[in-house]
């Protein structure tokens, strides 16, 4: 007889620890009554039925879904790898049970399909360059498909995007090129405002014939404060127009005479 109520006690137990349910803050417990859903419980402790009832468990927090790396062709037939991460909940757990098999697995196929589908409709430069407004597109696109299943995708971000060697010795010459072009645009530029400032220059000394000769002294001085051994002046020829216009042609013969001296000058410098 006392084996008889001791089995009866452990059957009881049992019967009640399976019959005892705690579900955590972050999850909800989906409960079937002989196949028939009777509703979402938790959180906290309660019973069921034994043998009647059956319960699974929903997580509600949020799950980090790595999207593996996809081949994408672009609009302009780019081929790149392109991986993302989902952001999504769950907020209604009965339907997450009922409308799909394994909402984790269906949602990551969901997110696979849709990021080679939505970035085969745009150029590669697009995916550089507007990442936010792809980001954006995915997710909505996502959210609509994974709605009816209880689960909300909250946001989607495109990580990494791998390139073939060839495109990226492509893109490398097309920056170098474009440096370049830049560096001679800003280069003539700054030839153009020089030659606009030694056009004013040009003017004032026109109007002003004394500023020339300031300007030779001016030169002079320069390159003296130079360690140099020879120094050669060359002789302004404004400097010479008085001779010649007092002497007239015997003017004409000095110039000659002169640049005939400088020329032998040179011709001596020279190893």
């Amino acid at each position: 007889m006392p084996a008889v109520i001791g089995v009866a006690v452990i059957v009881v137990l049992i019967i009640l620890a399976s019959a005892i349910r705690i579900v955590q803050e972050y999850e909800r417990g989906v409960i079937f009554r002989l196949g028939r859903v009777v509703g979402a419980k938790g959180p906290g402790l309660f019973f069921l039925i034994p043998i009647i009832d059956r319960m699974i468990k929903v997580n509600l927090q949020i799950v980090t879904l790595d999207v593996p790396p996809q081949d994408v062709i672009t609009k302009d037939n780019v081929t790149v790898r392109v991986n993302a991460v989902v952001y999504f909940q769950v907020f209604d757990p009965v339907r997450a049970v009922v409308e799909v098999q394994n909402y984790l697995f269906a949602t990551s196929q969901i997110a696979q399909t849709t990021l080679r589908a939505v970035l085969s409709k745009v150029g590669f430069d697009q995916i550089l360059g507007e990442r936010d407004q792809l980001n954006s597109d995915l997710q909505r696109i996502i959210d609509d498909l994974t709605d009816p299943w209880g689960v909300k995708v909250a946001l989607v971000e495109v990580k990494d995007v791998d390139l073939p060697k060839e495109m990226q010795r492509a893109m490398a010459k097309q920056a170098e090129a474009e440096r370049e072009r830049r560096a001679k645009i800003i280069h003539a530029e700054g030839e153009y405002q020089a030659s606009e400032k030694l056009a004013e220059a040009a003017a004032v000394i026109a109007r002003h014939p004394i500023a020339y000769q300031l300007r030779f002294l001016q030169t002079i001085t320069e390159v003296s404060a130079e360690k140099n051994s020879t120094l050669v002046i060359p002789i302004p020829i404004e400097l010479l127009k008085p001779f010649q216009a007092a002497f007239g042609e015997d003017a004409s013969a000095f110039n000659a005479a002169l640049q005939l001296e400088r020329e032998e000058e040179q011709s001596r410098q020279k190893p």
